[in-house]
């Protein structure tokens, strides 16, 4: 096995494992988001609310992230991911409950019982992230990083890609409770899958004494790495202003004139892109101009989310939001890389915890920041100065950071 073989960490019996629990999870997870959007806005007509679904998530993910980072490095990392999977899976049964005949009162007159749904899978979540992020390493040699990252990306994107297809799929022609149903099964094969991986004990704990010290230590660690804090930076800002993905059932409803199932197909198209690109650096790894790369994938991204705006043909959206994909792609694949190798491993879990709060939790804000942005400006509007504020971050970060601009390669 060396590390220029393309499928080196797939050999691996227990990445094989973790990557298709990652695979069950992240369907379940793009299903219940086409399937609360569609159905949030259903009963509210409101594109805040869109925008509130994502709120609802990120409040307790960003609260618990600081402290599952420190988890993850005190704690077998394998046995916060089936907690939280585990708390993922009621989430996903509670939301099926409400389909039923005895559950559907409970969302007749608001969609309070939902949003209360969404929160309680943010808390695990945001365990989830740091430890599945220094989980994944313990399972390959360090050689491996940036090929193990590329097939975790490949799947997860094929998830983002199958998800939101199967979610508008069932969803059109078998109905909420059917998609619920199918959502609810994934979480509980991720589950299995993750008992089925053995443990693996911690790496030697690092020197600071006492949680905060250690948090504070995670924290000054990204904080001093000027690459690792632009390129988190970078997806940060690129995220939460160039995204449009809370704002989809509107675009597919009323500027496209689509229905659930095309909603499913949008939402599925930047990852269908990204796959198209994992596959792709999978089998040719960036080896040079790493930083001008990353940069100019975000700028291309955010030059996507305006030329979305402007679209009022179907598949012209659908083509534009898969390149989306494509440059997004890169960006996630770079940034992964570099903090798997520039962080030590007794450190994983508190710097995957920062990095969640700035891009795991900027999905949701981003969700939030899109519905507040379409109802003052309009849908159109909203998402051109998205874009717009995309390519300033960029141009801010070029020079900001000459070290991200200037770097070559990651060993």
């Amino acid at each position: 096995m060396i590390p220029s073989d393309p499928y080196a960490a797939i050999r691996i019996r227990d990445f094989r494992l973790f990557i298709l629990s990652r695979l069950f999870i992240t369907l379940a997870i793009q299903i219940q988001g086409v399937v609360v959007g569609w159905q949030i806005y259903e009963l509210t007509k409101d594109p805040l609310s869109l925008g509130l679904i994502g709120l609802a998530e990120a409040i307790p993910a960003i609260t618990v992230s600081l402290y599952a980072g420190h988890l993850a490095d005190v704690v077998e990392r394998k046995k916060i991911i089936l907690a939280c999977v585990g708390l993922l899976s009621f989430c996903s049964m509670a939301l099926l409950y409400f389909t039923t005949h005895l559950g559907a009162h409970l969302i007749q007159t608001s969609a309070f019982a939902i949003y209360a749904v969404i929160f309680v899978s943010g808390i695990a979540r945001g365990f989830l992230s740091p430890a599945n992020f220094s989980f994944m390493p313990q399972l390959v040699d360090r050689s491996l990083y940036q090929n193990a990252i590329t097939w975790n990306s490949t799947i997860w994107e094929s998830a983002s890609v199958g998800g939101p297809m199967v979610g508008g799929l069932v969803y059109g022609f078998f109905g909420i409770t059917a998609a619920y149903s199918v959502d609810a099964f994934l979480v509980v094969a991720a589950l299995l899958c993750y008992l089925s991986i053995p443990n693996r004990p911690l790496p030697p704990m690092s020197e600071e004494q006492g949680m905060w010290e250690k948090i504070k230590a995670g924290i000054k660690f990204v904080f001093k790495n000027q690459i690792i804090l632009s390129a988190i930076s970078l997806d940060l800002f690129a995220v939460l202003f160039g995204g449009a993905v809370a704002l989809l059932p509107i675009f597919a409803a009323d500027i496209l004139h689509t229905n659930e199932i095309g909603l499913g197909f949008l939402r599925s198209a930047p990852a269908i892109g990204a796959v198209i690109m994992a596959v792709y650096i999978t089998h040719h790894p960036i080896k040079r101009n790493i930083g001008k790369i990353l940069l100019w994938c975000v700028a291309g991204f955010g030059l996507c989310m305006i030329g979305f705006s402007l679209s009022t043909w179907f598949w012209l959206s659908m083509a534009l939001l898969i390149v989306s994909g494509m440059f997004d792609c890169v960006s996630v694949i770079v940034r992964g890389t570099l903090i798997h190798t520039l962080t030590p491993e007794n450190m994983k879990g508190r710097v995957a915890a920062v990095n969640s709060m700035f891009i795991g939790s900027s999905n949701e804000i981003g969700m939030l920041e899109s519905g507040i942005a379409a109802k003052l400006l309009g849908v159109v509007p909203s998402v051109i100065f998205g874009g717009l504020m995309t390519l300033s971050v960029v141009g801010i970060t070029a020079w900001k950071a000459p070290s991200l601009r200037r770097l070559q390669q990651v060993k």
